[in-house]
């Protein structure tokens, strides 16, 4: 491990898991033997639970740069395959938290990982917060295709993104990066098209694979997740609770942080 600079209250830190060399930012919650590891959506990093994660004091929040994201490394062979990233997630609570059980926060992808780990190894899993994800999975981002490799300006980045007929700019803009040629993304975009499709599918089997509590957090006007299908989620797993919020999208998190926040830190203190 090896800690490189401070970034607000988080340590950006360095691991491997196997050949990748990943990345996380530490949120110290000081003595606090309690664990969140917050694992973000494709074309994020961890850099986008920054305001959410410094608000659980009582908790160490871990957010993981997933594998082909943020300041992690690419994978040289696209090995972006399920059973990677749950590898990557195994890795990290072994080697970084001493594998001590952990709570964990998924959005989008990384809700997707987080409930097929905990199907996986559920001894190391105390609970999960599943955000805007199903298990009947059909996702399209060939739009990363059309994406330039670097752009002049974040202007013309953004705009790029309008092009292709994104809505939420924001949301996607903020996994960038500035470097000798020019704006572009942290993400490997080509491994896009070898990821995307493995995590296309349906994914029941997992859902219904652990016993813990789960909280499924659903934005009411997403894109990726229909409330009907949310609502079968929670009626078919037991220790399942949904929360509907009808005014978002799929990025609840950083659409109603506030009212995220008071969900889950609610969920969290009913586990004590």
């Amino acid at each position: 491990m090896m800690n490189t600079d401070h970034e607000g209250l988080a340590t950006r830190k360095f691991f491997y898991s196997e050949d990748l060399r990943l990345s996380y930012l530490d949120f110290d919650g000081g003595d606090s033997g309690r664990v969140l590891v917050m694992l973000h959506g494709y074309m994020a990093n961890a850099r986008s639970f920054s305001e959410l994660a410094v608000r659980f004091k009582d908790w160490r929040v871990i957010a993981l740069d997933q594998r082909g994201h943020g300041w992690s490394d690419h994978s040289p062979g696209k090995e972006y395959a399920r059973a990677d990233y749950v590898k990557d997630i195994l890795n990290l609570i072994q080697s970084e938290l001493g594998g001590q059980p952990v709570t964990i926060l998924g959005h989008s992808l990384g809700g997707l990982n987080a409930y097929q780990f905990t199907a996986r190894y559920p001894e190391l899993v105390k609970a999960v917060i599943v955000e805007d994800i199903g298990v009947e999975i059909n996702a399209d981002f060939s739009f990363a295709d059309k994406l330039p490799f670097r752009s002049s300006s974040l202007k013309e980045l953004r705009e790029s993104l309008a092009s292709v007929g994104l809505r939420a700019i924001d949301y996607f803009a903020e996994s960038v990066l500035e470097d000798e040629y020019g704006w572009g993304f942290r993400t490997d975009l080509k491994g896009l098209q070898a990821s995307v499709p493995q995590s296309n599918g349906v994914w029941w089997e997992d859902w219904l694979g652990s016993r813990c509590p789960i909280l499924l957090i659903h934005g009411g006007k997403s894109f990726i997740l229909d409330t009907e299908q949310a609502r079968r989620m929670e009626e078919r797993r037991p220790g399942t609770k949904l929360v509907v919020f009808e005014q978002c999208g799929h990025g609840v998190h950083s659409e109603d942080l506030n009212g995220y926040h008071h969900t889950v830190n609610h969920f969290l203190m009913e586990l004590k």
